[in-house]
């Protein structure tokens, strides 16, 4: 973020009024600012500030019903239509294991949260809204027409903070204090040995952090018959592939503090200017794919056999989404994702990071 004089709340609320079609990420960009300050500034006139106790959150959310949950990133944004069910509460992790909404989430990146009501001409939008240290957003929660209105004003009103000053603090996000996997002294032997150990995917996070490597880092180095360079084209061709074979896929999309993942088959695929959008009835995806630098197939060994990965990374070497073919613990590959996976255009892959 710039050194210049961030406006006011009372400037920040002008503007968002002189541009009430202008989407929050995009006005708070004009503007200099968060999108977690852009929300804060219309605390106590369409907003109220509520404390973001993760576990308190998930719990309460189950009686509020249907809902429409919203993850993304830079590139990309994940909306899932279901209901908060299974929870798993946690300190370090919690996640959610419905149907429908699938999340694993990190509560202590959850720095600010806020209820926002928006008008759009005689109905009035409800969401709830939270945002990290550095005010980007990591997870948003819109009620549809048959949540449960009770619930989840009972809900926010248990939640409510003390504090409903107009400002937040904010702190310099991840990319202002340095890319993370940075003095790395592992060897390409090193990493190939823990890679080929590997007997369940939720392993390959330790082990990128027991060896100080980034995620991109990693499959750079560590040898094409684990991690192959596609083109670019190729999450747009899997897709479409996809959604023509009725192939149930898994699309995680994150950020800090949340990864929000669909798992099934998709339908319509609908290309826009630089965005590919899937339009399904319960799952909506917008990927820019634009901002796609490079896609690997990643090969990863598990006790049931290898699984493979489709990564899009953007150009800082941040992961966008990653797909995988859908499958249950103790399950083996969908041959027809491996194939695919397999077959999709390569390119010379760079040399290691």
């Amino acid at each position: 973020m710039d050194q210049r004089v961030k406006p006011s709340p009372e400037e920040i609320r002008r503007a968002r009024e002189e541009n009430p079609k202008m989407r929050e990420r995009d006005l708070s960009a004009q503007l200099g600012i968060s999108e977690g300050e852009l929300v804060a500034a219309q605390c106590g006139i369409s907003a109220v500030r509520v404390e973001p106790r993760v576990n308190d959150l998930l719990t309460g959310l189950e009686a509020v019903g249907e809902v429409m949950a919203l993850t993304r990133n830079e590139s990309a944004v994940h909306e899932k239509i279901g209901v908060y069910d299974k929870v798993v509460t946690g300190n370090h992790n919690a996640m959610v294991l419905g149907e429908n909404i699938d999340l694993r989430i990190f509560p202590k990146v959850w720095a600010h949260g806020f209820a926002v009501e928006k008008r759009d001409g005689d109905d009035i939008r409800r969401s709830l809204q939270f945002f990290d240290a550095a005010g980007e957003a990591v997870h948003k929660v819109h009620l549809r027409p048959a949540s449960n209105l009770y619930a989840y004003q009972k809900l926010v009103a248990s939640l409510e903070s003390l504090n409903q000053e107009p400002t937040v603090a904010i702190l310099p996000s991840a990319a202002e204090r340095g890319g993370e996997g940075q003095g790395s002294v592992a060897s390409i032997d090193d990493l190939r040995d823990r890679w080929s150990r590997l007997t369940d995917v939720h392993q390959f996070f330790g082990m990128l952090k027991t060896l100080k490597l980034s995620r991109r880092e990693a499959v750079r180095m560590v040898g094409q018959d684990y991690a192959w360079l596609l083109d670019k084209d190729s999450v747009s061709a899997m897709f479409h592939h996809a959604a023509a074979g009725g192939m149930p896929i898994m699309c995680f999309v994150g950020n800090r503090g949340c990864i929000q993942i669909h798992s099934g088959p998709i339908k319509s695929v609908k290309p826009m200017g630089p965005w590919i959008n899937v339009l399904d009835e319960t799952f909506h995806l917008h990927l820019r794919t634009d901002h796609i630098h490079e896609v690997w197939a990643v090969r990863k060994p598990t006790k049931d056999g290898h699984v493979t990965s489709l990564e899009a990374y953007d150009d800082n070497g941040s992961m966008i989404i990653q797909f995988f073919g859908k499958r249950h613990e103790g399950e083996g590959e969908r041959e027809d994702w491996r194939f695919l996976a397999e077959n999709l255009p390569r390119i010379p892959s760079p040399t290691a990071a």
